[in-house]
């Protein structure tokens, strides 16, 4: 698989990232940490080298089970995990920064993210000034090797740029979910810094697995999704029949074209969470897929019978 730079650093990453958000179990179902290291292995096997994690996902399970996968391996692979926004005071940084390295059992980690802006979720607010002190005395400790931000928005983004580089940002954005657009991807494109894409299947409604009947199991957070509610995933179901032809064309699935129509966009990987070997194997080959210019037009056409009723907020969850 092609690799690319990730922002101004020297990491080169794929397109195609393997999100392990699910492998931390909580608020997901039926995971099981046998078959999550199966997939994280051949995602290795396949081409990944890149794989996206926190310390939230299940309070460090996430990163552990990745420890777990890869840890004889660790030098062929690029770890991204997070500090959550309750942690962003200078000590808490340095602390969780730790935790983070021992669970995924390394010496540093490769691009350490704050995962949401200070103050979200009703965390304390704390200056981006001080979190971004203590990310830059990590990185010259050589505990990290390049500073990212995810769920900020591009005020954010240029306030965070004022006292770090960063050289990457990961947002919620999918053919389905697009709030990113208008102000944050220009600003990224024009400062070099690389886009990582979360939610890039639109979890899972754009695989076109899931009926207009679909019940989630208890503590499911999909239930909580936007694209999910009544209106919202009708119009979904609709786009997708639309979006079925084009995946025909190239004999591929409706998550592969969605995953394809992300990475086509300048500077723009996708993170893509996988369940099972089957799953991983088929996100991998998204990253051979080039897709015409008019292919392109046409599902950003598609796209927008989806995305123009929405509303701006960028977050895809009800509270």
């Amino acid at each position: 698989m092609k690799v690319r730079l990730l922002g101004t650093s020297d990491l080169k990453i794929t397109p195609i990232i393997m999100g392990t958000w699910q492998a931390g179990k909580g608020m997901w179902t039926g995971i099981d940490d046998a078959e999550t290291i199966k997939a994280i292995r051949a995602a290795l096997e396949a081409g990944i080298t890149t794989f996206d994690t926190a310390e939230e996902y299940g309070w460090g399970h996430s990163e552990r089970i990745l420890g777990e996968a890869l840890a004889d391996v660790r030098n062929q692979v690029i770890y991204a995990t997070k500090v959550f926004c309750s942690s962003l005071k200078y000590d808490q940084v340095i602390e969780a920064c730790h935790r983070s390295i021992k669970n995924l059992k390394a010496d540093h980690i490769d691009l350490y993210q704050i995962h949401w802006p200070s103050g979200s979720w009703g965390s304390k607010v704390v200056p981006i000034e001080e979190t971004m002190q203590a990310m830059n005395d990590l990185k010259k400790q050589g505990k990290i090797r390049a500073i990212g931000v995810s769920n900020f928005s591009r005020s954010q983004l240029e306030e965070a740029t004022r006292y770090s580089r960063i050289d990457s940002l990961q947002p919620p954005y999918s053919l389905f979910w697009r709030q990113v657009e208008k102000d944050e991807i220009p600003y990224c494109v024009d400062n070099n810094i690389t886009v990582l894409a979360y939610s890039s299947m639109a979890q899972g409604i754009l695989t076109g697995k899931f009926g207009p009947d679909h019940k989630f199991a208890k503590g499911d957070h999909r239930s909580k999704n936007k694209l999910f509610k009544t209106e919202n995933f009708q119009r979904a179901q609709q786009a997708l029949a639309k979006l079925r032809p084009i995946a025909d064309r190239y004999n591929i699935s409706l998550g592969q074209l969605a995953l394809a129509w992300v990475i086509a966009h300048q500077g723009t990987c996708a993170i893509a969470g996988a369940r099972n070997t089957e799953q991983v194997l088929q996100n991998a080959k998204a990253a051979e897929l080039s897709l015409s210019t008019a292919d392109l037009a046409e599902m950003d056409a598609i796209g927008r019978m989806v995305t123009d009723p929405l509303d701006d907020n960028p977050v895809m969850w009800e509270p």
